[in-house]
């Protein structure tokens, strides 16, 4: 078994602090959802250090604006928008076609959390959906650039909450179950995880490496469906009362490491949370990676179920 990996930084870094040193001039940079929480501290990081920053969104107004604001905080004016919405698999699409030329790093940070149950026209589970649907056929369309790049990176923003299922792959969409908001999270985050252990392993021809991560809690917009109360109750039912919420700029810094540190230079398929690599199994409300989220065999089922129903050859 490889070494886990261990770094300087942990759960009080900032992104700014992770980055400090870091040079990413000529190097091309996607951030999904990077208009809200920790995508924009993600994008502010990246761009700060030299890179060129696109930030995929749903709402590009609000993603001009942004964009706005890391150019006056940066002095970076390599700083762009384009439309993304990961729950409609033709706006992916278009996004891939539109996209020109070599890709260093992918971030695939958007996501929606503890929604109510809603379907997609093809009746697709919305969170499975959006979390690894959209990302998965997102990250497929742009192989070729990312191959281009040489040595490019895949970040794959998962969570702590893969702890509370694995995939079930007899009813994926909750078709036949009661539908559980967090059980229904869960599982996508998980399939963030897979994505990354089974990427690595298909695409390390292409010098293309891809990891996962939680980075911690965070009061976002990610949570705009769960009322303050559940929050809080989820926070003693697991433990973590006494427990700080990060900022949005500790939030970012271990996609920000896990997209620019040395110390990752090709490697791939593995967990990150506090800025180190998790401890398999020693599970607690925010770290550690749960074995069901690593396991080889799940992840190439997964990537089979997901191909076939994307129609995608990836």
């Amino acid at each position: 078994m490889s070494a886990r990996i261990t770094t300087p930084f942990g759960a009080q870094s900032t992104a700014a602090e992770v980055i400090e040193g870091i040079d990413l001039t000529g190097r091309r940079v996607i951030v999904t959802g990077g208009a809200s929480g920790i995508g924009i501290e993600t994008a502010r990081a990246l761009a700060s250090a030299g890179a060129e920053v696109t930030l995929a969104v749903r709402n590009t107004e609000a993603g001009n604006k942004v964009a706005e604001d890391l150019v006056a905080s940066t002095g970076s004016s390599l700083i762009h928008v384009g439309a993304l919405d990961l729950a409609d698999q033709e706006s992916v699409a278009a996004f891939v076609a539109g996209w020109d030329g070599p890709l260093d790093i992918l971030v695939n940070n958007a996501g929606i959390m503890a929604s109510p149950l809603m379907r997609t026209p093809q009746g697709w589970e919305m969170q499975f959906a959006t979390n690894h649907f959209g990302h998965f056929a997102l990250a497929a369309g742009l192989r070729p650039a990312l191959r281009a790049a040489g040595g490019a990176r895949v970040v794959s923003v998962s969570s702590s909450a893969h702890h509370r299922s694995g995939i079930v792959f007899e009813d994926i969409h909750y078709e036949r179950r009661a539908y559980d908001p967090f059980t229904a999270y869960g599982q996508s985050k998980s399939a963030n995880v897979l994505f990354a252990v089974e990427a690595s392993k298909r695409w390390a021809s292409d010098g293309i490496t891809v990891n996962a991560l939680m980075p911690g809690g965070i009061r976002t917009n990610l949570q705009r469906y769960v009322p303050d109360e559940e929050l809080e109750r989820l926070r003693v039912a697991a433990g973590a009362s006494d427990m700080q919420w990060k900022t949005p700029e500790q939030g970012a810094a271990t996609s920000v490491l896990v997209a620019t540190s040395p110390l990752l230079e090709g490697i791939g398929g593995r967990y990150f949370d506090d800025c180190n690599e998790a401890e398999r199994d020693r599970l607690s409300a925010r770290n550690g990676v749960a074995s069901h989220a690593l396991d080889p065999a799940a992840a190439e089922q997964l990537w089979e179920v997901t191909t076939e129903t994307l129609k995608l050859d990836a």
